[in-house]
């Protein structure tokens, strides 16, 4: 964020004037506060807390029922809304296991970093913030999300165009990093590389790491997939870093 910079020419020395009354002494500034951006407003609240009713009541009835099996009128009938409030939030039923804030949390977070970091590190912070324990419930609800896009073909077709959303996004804040253009065709290859790397990773973690059968214990298995899925960025990334060695 651009900061406001005062200049003043130094001044000439110059005799007192006898009609000159004495200076009061300056007071210290105190020291300008960070702006603070305005959180959401309440409409705005509401909309988040029935998306989130939604999506949460999807993924039980997901988990009980399967994916194929389940209705969009049952989904609406368990977050006790319409089913034409379920498609104004979601235009699609795979939009309610795809569309996320993520891209933006992590174009965010891309940006906030070191400018003199490797995308790779970076990438690698911003993803795996998503998956540590400061995440809370919404780390088990991102697995759960990843694990069904892993085993429905509906959703692995419909996730290339939202692949192509993210890869704008990252692209715009690796370029601003960079000093390039989104479009700069390196930026373009290295977005493309990066969102590669991260959904066979992914995917890899979710191959050898199965939910459990029953929910017992439900926060360590949570835990210990969330960890496994970041070793496995953590080596698609540094594999890329390291020009792909084999």
């Amino acid at each position: 964020m651009p900061k406001a910079t005062t200049t003043s020419q130094p001044s000439r020395p110059s005799q007192p004037s006898q009609s000159a009354e004495p200076a009061e002494p300056s007071q210290p500034s105190e020291p300008s506060q960070p702006e603070r951006r305005p959180g959401p407003g309440l409409r705005e609240r509401k909309k988040t807390k029935t998306r989130q009713a939604i999506r949460r009541a999807a993924l039980r009835l997901f988990t009980e029922q399967g994916y194929d099996a389940t209705p969009v009128d049952r989904i609406a009938a368990a977050a006790d809304v319409s089913t034409s409030t379920v498609f104004r939030y979601f235009p699609a039923k795979e939009d309610i296991v795809l569309t996320d804030e993520y891209d933006a949390l992590m174009a965010e977070a891309i940006r906030e970093r070191p400018r003199d970091e490797s995308p790779a590190v970076s990438l690698r912070h911003a993803v795996v913030g998503l998956l540590g324990p400061a995440a809370g419930a919404e780390r088990e609800e991102l697995l759960a999300r990843l694990a069904l896009v892993r085993q429905v073909p509906a959703l692995r077709a419909r996730m290339s165009g939202g692949l192509a959303d993210s890869g704008t996004l990252l692209g715009e804040a690796l370029a601003e990093r960079s000093g390039r253009a989104p479009d700069d065709f390196e930026v373009r290859v290295a977005v493309g590389a990066v969102l590669g790397a991260l959904r066979e990773a992914v995917f890899h973690c979710l191959d050898h790491h199965r939910p459990p059968a029953t929910t017992a214990s439900t926060a360590k298995a949570t835990a210990t997939r969330a960890d496994a899925m970041a070793t496995a960025i953590d080596r698609a990334l540094d594999l890329l870093s390291r020009g792909i060695p084999l």
